[in-house]
């Protein structure tokens, strides 16, 4: 049987990971310290895991884009193809945007959040033109050949699979079966997605998973059959695995 491996890594953490905002689409910029998971977590884990790579993807969103670059340069794979779209872009949070994900449970309580948050088909509110960031988001030079139709203001995860997973089947995957061995730079709920539509994860059980920012996260498929093979391995110490992962399910604690 011949195998090949695709592995997804969630961006470093981002200057609003850092303050606990509702991101999304805002174009935040790594953080120093996800600049510095990006070599110390995320490079380490494939050099030492001796993986190789004939192309990349990531987002749109700069916050992907820097670690990617980091990534590789970190493994003298400057030259590697390399290619960004829209389509693997983080979920849009709506009206959320901007705002603390703590505060926010404050005001409308943390089941209403997590909800928000986590389940498959719930929908924050859609941002409106008087969020401060409404504009920049809308006039993205990065954002400019996306088809107006398809701008999202709101969206779920169940709304977020309907642009990922086509693009993945379509252009992604079709790449991994044909023997390339690719890397994508994603987010949390894109990792979210392609978890639950490659491990067959049920609309219900979605909601407990969670990705941490800078492991890799790799999976290995039979190329005659496109079937996954093995188990969904992430390249790190349990310990400090699970660390990361209570990390990024948490609301952040209260201010009251």
């Amino acid at each position: 049987m011949k195998t090949n491996q695709l592995v997804i890594i969630r961006h470093g953490e981002s200057e609003w990971n850092k303050l606990n905002l509702f991101c999304g689409w805002h174009d935040a910029d790594l953080s120093e310290q996800g600049a510095k998971d990006a070599i110390n977590t995320s490079a380490v884990a494939l050099r030492e895991s001796n993986l190789k790579f004939d192309i990349a993807y990531s987002s749109a969103l700069i916050r992907a884009r820097q670690s990617l670059s980091i990534i590789l340069k970190e493994l003298n794979l400057c030259d590697l193809e390399v290619v960004s779209d829209w389509h693997l872009n983080e979920r849009h949070y709506g009206n959320l945007t901007g705002y603390n994900k703590r505060d926010m449970a404050d005001k409308y309580g943390e089941e209403q959040v997590q909800s928000w948050r986590r389940k498959y088909d719930v929908l924050p509110p859609p941002i409106t033109a008087d969020n401060p960031y409404y504009h920049s988001i809308r006039n993205n030079p990065s954002f400019k050949d996306i088809p107006p139709m398809e701008f999202p203001d709101t969206e779920s995860l169940k709304v977020l699979m309907q642009r990922v997973i086509p693009y993945f089947e379509n252009v992604i995957f079709k790449q991994v079966l044909g023997g390339r061995r690719v890397l994508i730079i994603a987010h949390g709920t894109v990792a979210r997605a392609l978890i639950k539509h490659i491990d067959k994860v049920s609309d219900e059980n979605i909601s407990t998973v969670n990705v941490p920012n800078s492991i890799p996260c790799v999976f290995e498929f039979n190329m005659e059959t496109g079937e996954k093979v093995g188990k969904t391995t992430f390249l790190a110490d349990e310990n400090f695995l699970n660390e990361q992962i209570q990390k990024t399910a948490s609301i952040g604690e209260s201010n009251k």
